[in-house]
């Protein structure tokens, strides 16, 4: 029977995070073993008492395991996530389950997404359909109130290396059954994706020099040239309150999207985009917002990890 582990990493979320293990405790275990692994990146609201409780309590109905691992300090997304993924991988997991904690679950997640692994035994990672949770869309007056809850975050998506940005299929569109089949894609999501851990002992985890933001499409890159498959698969499906912990717009937004792109695309872009992005870097660096100039100049310094952001 295949064992699953689901890693969830809280910093400061408390109440997200109790959500989500509480959407858990409605998954469908058929013929697979469940795990469930919380990490906390060093919160400091007080919330480690409370999620240990709703863990506890969720495990016992469920008659599952669990763990609650405390890192010392803030580790970021890619490394603050390593963190759990190694304990899975440490103890025997054949799939991870990553999720943000801003997530909510549909009962059939996990058995959707183990039929589509099965079916393409060369799927390395695989992110399921994501929906904006109800109230969290962008442009939610755009829409009827039966809708919410319907519209598209992630249906699979591109990565356009002539601009170096990531684009979501689908975003914005209200699903009716447009996005039905299983197909490869540039990148699997971060927010939730489906890990096999064959793949991962063969490519390696995320890069913690990253901390946050395009660690993602970095490790889907690495499993594409070792010759693992990254699809996007509706069988299975969540729903995502969008950018609970970073802020749309944010500072340190600024700050880890201008350096990252930066790193990324300096790795992996084509020759011209290369040119492109050291020229829009001069530009940033002369007039763009502070924390956009500290991502430019943190990158040529090869400050990476959690580099200049202090907060």
């Amino acid at each position: 029977m295949d064992k699953v582990f689901v890693v969830i990493l809280n910093w400061n979320g408390v109440s997200d995070t109790i959500e989500c293990l509480n959407s858990i405790r409605e998954l469908s275990i058929i013929n697979y073993q469940l795990s469930i692994i919380v990490v906390d990146n060093a919160s400091s609201d007080g919330s480690l008492e409370e999620i240990e409780r709703v863990l506890k309590r969720v495990t016992k109905e469920k008659r599952i395991s669990s763990e609650l691992i405390k890192n010392k300090e803030n580790l970021g997304f890619a490394a603050g996530n390593n963190t759990g993924i190694k304990h899975a991988l440490k103890h025997e997991a054949d799939f991870i389950l990553l999720l943000n904690n801003d997530t909510l679950v549909d009962r059939g997640l996990v058995t959707g997404l183990l039929t589509s692994v099965k079916k393409y035994p060369k799927a390395g990672l695989i992110s399921p359909k994501i929906y904006f949770a109800k109230g969290f869309e962008f442009h939610k007056k755009r829409y009827k109130k039966d809708k919410l809850g319907k519209v598209i975050w992630y249906a699979g998506g591109d990565i356009d290396w002539r601009n170096v940005y990531g684009v979501n299929h689908g975003v914005d569109k209200v699903d009716k059954g447009q996005f039905a089949k299983v197909q490869e894609t540039d990148f699997a999501t971060g927010a939730c994706v489906f890990l096999r851990a064959k793949a991962l002992r063969e490519v390696g985890v995320f890069k913690k020099k990253y901390f946050m933001y395009f660690e993602d499409v970095d490790l889907s890159q690495r499993m594409k040239r070792k010759g693992w498959q990254v699809l996007y698969s509706p069988k299975g499906h969540l729903w995502h309150k969008v950018a609970q912990s970073s802020g749309i717009g944010s500072e340190l937004n600024d700050y880890f999207i201008t350096r990252n792109r930066m790193l990324i695309g300096l790795k992996y872009a084509p020759f011209r985009s290369k040119l492109a992005l050291i020229k829009e870097s001069v530009r940033l660096l002369n007039s763009g917002r502070k924390w956009q100039k500290l991502g430019v100049r943190d990158f040529y310094l090869g400050r990476f990890g959690k580099g200049s952001w202090k907060q």
